[in-house]
């Protein structure tokens, strides 16, 4: 049981503890009335009894999202992912300030996320959401907190994300776009990148970090372990990828691994061995801006609605899916950091193949009596 004994003008309580078969109490004063002291008590008594070691010291939220991203995602992420992180950061300090995690409700949460979601589209506010949803869960397991204020909170946003630029081809789309591209894959080394693009799937952080040393001509494989800075507020020259699960080997088809192998034996090396080096460009490779151009060309002349390199990323997992590869290895060959990912973003594709499904279900019962 606890004690209250008044200390001047405040009251102070002290909640017995054992370590070790020591007496180690916990005492806290400066609560203006006896009652607050009293309730104050009750929690840590709760706590030990459920055997959690209570927090004594307040931790401000922004300053313990800071340390998170810190200590557990800066040394994964890459540069990119991480200034998506700093951006949570930045709307976490903006709206809770200096409040102590362990004072924040589920009603303050969703309050933020109402705040939050004003003005912004669906995708920035769960990216958020997910940020601290994540954080929340660690300062959990670390007993900074006993109820994840997360929880049962519904993310809100009043602006229509644009039409996605990033579409994808269909099979027999990308099946023409294929053929235009071999037909004019002596014509540059821009029309190289959007074939291995379309075939590999590869970020383009990705392709321009290719080095030669990467093909492995044996085996009709390529090791994903880098990439290049590309654009501003990149790594300058290598980087690490987006994630651990983006370091992979793919497996590649035999004619776009023989185009490569007769281009090293043609064209002079440089000092990086970069595959799609290119000494006039700012950063040294093929540029995203020039690509995309080169790629809405062959398109409109396809009279195809063009798409973005990273719409041939897309295209590459939409055309697995279609022809039957698993959720699991497509998942894998992208370099998705869980299979989580791979769901939300081709729930297009696998809604249209249920349906397949279903279709193929029934008409195999009703011809086993026909």
């Amino acid at each position: 049981m606890a004690s209250i004994q008044k200390r001047g003008k405040t009251y102070q309580y002290t909640v017995s503890r054992t370590i070790n078969g020591k007496q180690n109490p916990i005492r806290k004063g400066g609560f203006r009335t006896k009652k607050e002291a009293q309730i104050a008590a009750a929690e840590v008594e709760a706590q030990l009894a459920k055997g959690i070691n209570p927090v004594l010291k307040k931790v401000p939220f922004d300053e313990y999202f800071k340390n998170w991203i810190e200590l557990y995602k800066k040394p994964q992420v890459s540069p990119t992912t991480l200034k998506h992180y700093e951006y949570s950061l930045g709307a976490v300090k903006e709206y809770f300030f200096d409040t102590p995690i362990q004072n924040i409700k589920r009603y303050d949460y969703q309050k933020f996320l109402n705040w939050f979601g004003n003005k912004r589209a669906k995708e920035t506010v769960a990216k958020v959401h997910g940020h601290i949803k994540s954080c929340v869960k660690d300062a959990m397991e670390e007993q900074l907190i006993q109820i994840d204020f997360t929880r049962k909170t519904q993310p809100t946003w009043t602006v229509q994300a644009k039409k996605s630029v990033d579409k994808h081809l269909n099979y027999d789309e990308s099946e023409q776009l294929l053929r235009s591209i071999w037909s004019k894959i002596d014509d540059g080394l821009g029309y190289s990148l959007i074939l291995l693009a379309l075939t590999s799937g590869m970020r383009f952080g990705e392709l321009v970090g290719l080095t030669r040393k990467d093909f492995n001509f044996a085996n009709n494989t390529i090791n994903i372990n880098k990439t290049w800075g590309y654009k501003k507020n990149s790594p300058e020259d290598f980087g690490p990828t987006k994630n651990e699960q983006s370091n992979r080997i793919i497996k590649m088809d035999r004619l776009t691994m023989n185009h490569f192998k007769e281009l090293f034996s043609i064209t002079p090396s440089n000092i990086h061995q970069l595959v799609f080096y290119s000494p006039a460009s700012k950063y040294k490779v093929l540029s995203n801006t020039n690509a995309n151009k080169l790629l809405k060309k062959l398109l409109m002349e396809l009279n195809i609605e063009p798409i973005t390199i990273h719409g041939l990323r897309h295209t590459h997992a939409s055309v697995l899916l279609y022809q039957k590869a698993s959720i699991h290895y497509v998942s894998e060959r992208l370099g998705h950091s869980d299979i989580e990912t791979t769901l939300k973003e081709y729930t297009h594709v696998l809604t249209e193949l249920r349906l397949q499904d279903e279709q193929v279900t029934v008409e195999t019962f009703e011809s086993m009596i026909v």
